[in-house]
Order: C-alpha cells, then sequence, then structure tokens
C-alpha cells in the first residue's frame, strides 16, 4: 500500500515540474515494491508514459505546450530510446542501469544550475530553432532514457529551455508530450526482454494519474524559480540514494566489468 501511495508522488512531480516522475518510480519499486532492477525500469517507462499522457490535457488548456518544439524533439527521442532500450540494454545490468542513472541525475542538476536567468522580457521568446542540434540532443537523451529507464524529463526540459527559449512553466508541459512519446517507444523496447505485470502496471499508473491533477492545478501558483529549485532537490536526493544503496557495486567496479558484463551475455 505503501507504494501505491508513493506513486501519486510521481505524477505530483511529472504535473509539477514536467520531469522527475522516473527519478521516483524506479526507486519505489526497486526499494519499496522490492521488484527486480531491470523490469522496474522497463515499467517505469510504461508508467510514467501513461502518467504523461494524461497530464498533457492540463497543461494543453492552460497554453504551456509549444507542440512545435515537441513535434521537432519528440522523434530524435523515441528513435534514441528504442534503440538504447531494445539493444544497448542488454548489455547492462539492472544494478548497473541503477548507478548509471544516479550520476545522470547530478549531471543533470549541474546543466540547470547552468541554466539561462528569466526575466519578464524573455520568458517564452523561442530561438530560431536549430533542427540538427536539437535532434543530436533529441538522440542523446533518447538513448539515456532507454538505458537508465526514465522518461527523460530531467533531461528534456533543461534542453528545451536552453535550446528552445521556452519559460521553465512552458518547458514543463511541452515535455510531457515528449516524454509520452519517449516512453512509450522505451517500453515497446522493453517488450519480450522482461515479463510484464500488465494488471499491476494499469493500477499503479491510476494512482499515479491522481497525483498529475494534482501537480498541474499546484503549477499555476509556483514560481519559475521555485520549480528550478524543487526538481534540483530531487535530482540531488535520488543520485544519492540510489548510489548509497548500490555502493558495494560501485567500490568492487573495475575497468573490466564492461567487459566482463559482454562475456555474460554472450553465454
Amino acid at each position: 500500500m505503501m507504494g501505491y501511495i508513493l506513486a501519486t508522488t510521481i505524477g505530483l512531480s511529472l504535473g509539477l515540474l514536467g520531469g522527475g516522475g522516473s527519478i521516483l518510480t524506479v526507486p519505489i519499486l526497486v526499494y519499496v515494491m522490492h521488484m527486480d532492477a531491470k523490469l522496474s525500469i522497463a515499467l517505469s517507462l510504461a508508467i510514467v508514459g501513461l502518467t504523461s499522457l494524461v497530464g498533457v490535457y492540463g497543461h494543453y488548456r492552460n497554453d504551456n505546450i509549444s507542440f512545435k518544439v515537441a513535434l521537432a524533439f519528440g522523434p530524435f527521442a523515441m528513435l534514441g530510446t528504442f534503440i538504447s532500450s531494445h539493444y544497448i540494454s542488454q548489455y547492462f545490468s539492472g544494478q548497473m542501469q541503477l548507478i548509471l542513472s544516479a550520476f545522470i541525475k547530478l549531471l543533470a542538476y549541474g546543466y540547470m544550475l547552468k541554466g539561462r536567468k528569466e526575466t519578464a522580457e524573455n520568458k517564452d521568446k523561442q530561438h530560431h530553432m536549430n533542427i540538427p542540434l536539437i535532434g543530436a540532443q533529441g538522440i542523446v537523451v533518447g538513448l539515456v532514457t532507454g538505458l537508465v529507464g526514465v522518461g527523460g524529463g530531467f533531461l528534456i526540459v533543461p534542453a528545451l529551455v536552453l535550446l528552445s527559449g521556452l519559460s521553465m512553466k512552458k518547458s514543463v508541459g511541452t515535455s510531457l508530450v515528449i516524454i509520452a512519446v519517449n516512453s512509450f517507444s522505451g517500453f515497446v523496447g522493453y517488450l519480450g526482454l522482461v515479463e510484464v505485470p500488465w494488471a499491476f502496471l494499469f493500477k499503479f499508473t491510476a494512482f499515479s494519474a491522481v497525483g498529475i491533477f494534482i501537480g498541474i492545478s499546484l503549477a499555476r501558483f509556483v514560481s519559475q524559480a521555485a520549480l528550478k529549485k524543487v526538481f534540483g532537490v530531487f535530482l540531488i536526493f535520488m543520485g544519492i540514494l540510489i548510489l548509497y544503496k548500490n555502493k558495494a557495486k560501485l567500490i568492487s567496479y573495475h575497468p573490466n566489468a564492461i567487459h566482463q558484463m559482454i562475456l555474460q551475455y554472450d553465454s
């Protein structure tokens, strides 16, 4: 029951921050629901994808979505996600994927700290979109998404703020569109590699969907600066927690680890 209650915080994070849902989903599934790491990574993509899709409507009503930016970014991210989840993920253990996700969360926070400061004059001032640059960014986000089991919001939101000139709030809404299609692409890539407990998946997602409606309602009353601070706290806390939980594996890591994983996969 505690896991289902915590599921609402996943939707709350997505609705309020446009990301962070998977930052919470994987640890909840692994450490509260006691599920296998690789299965948790696959399920997190479906849970976050479905929850984000529910949240798109609310942000659309609040005019917080730029479909032009979403269409430019989304297809590239989907391609990278499918390649990473269906092919690259097979060369990594679930535990190693968790460790990588922790480092990426901490790195993403660093990018948020370097993000541009918004003023009344530059909010939602869209720059000329550099499609090749956005495409490359989308593929990188997709590769990371499929490998560490996140919807990519903690990478997508900073990318939209920095590359597309969107405000934080509009980046939050637009990211949900990208997260939804990106996550579904990654989940499809995992089909056949894990056995999906469908009943659990839909029940857990229902609780998460409740949270996203709450988050969207609250987003209108929270300042841009406050959103960034809360977003950063999520990244730091969950990154450190995952590293602590996997400290034994991290300490034992050595340069031949990747080679050994490849040999294990081939056998």
